[in-house]
């Protein structure tokens, strides 16, 4: 989650907001799950620092599949982010 800014940063590049608007709110909704999932603000630090607090023996099925599932529709986001960026390079 940490990487979460600087991925946005990079994928988004020098592209126009307005491109890359549409998944750009997507991602803010997978943020903001995973937030409500940790009990945490909707910022990946905050989201992060709330992971690293759950000792690996307390961790439930339901919220540790979740979490994942999230986390890898963040990562593919964000390359649908890059895509539509480098696509716009005219």
């Amino acid at each position: 989650m940490r990487s979460v800014p600087r991925r946005l940063r990079e994928a988004v590049g020098d592209a126009p907001p307005s491109v890359t608007a549409g998944i750009t709110a997507e991602l803010d909704e997978q943020i903001a799950i995973a937030a409500r999932l940790m009990h945490s603000a909707a910022e990946p630090d905050a989201i992060a620092d709330a992971i690293e607090a759950v000792p690996a023996d307390e961790w439930d099925d339901t919220t540790l599949t979740t979490l994942r599932s999230t986390a890898l529709d963040i990562g593919r986001l964000l390359r649908a982010i890059a895509a539509v960026a480098e696509g716009d390079e005219s």
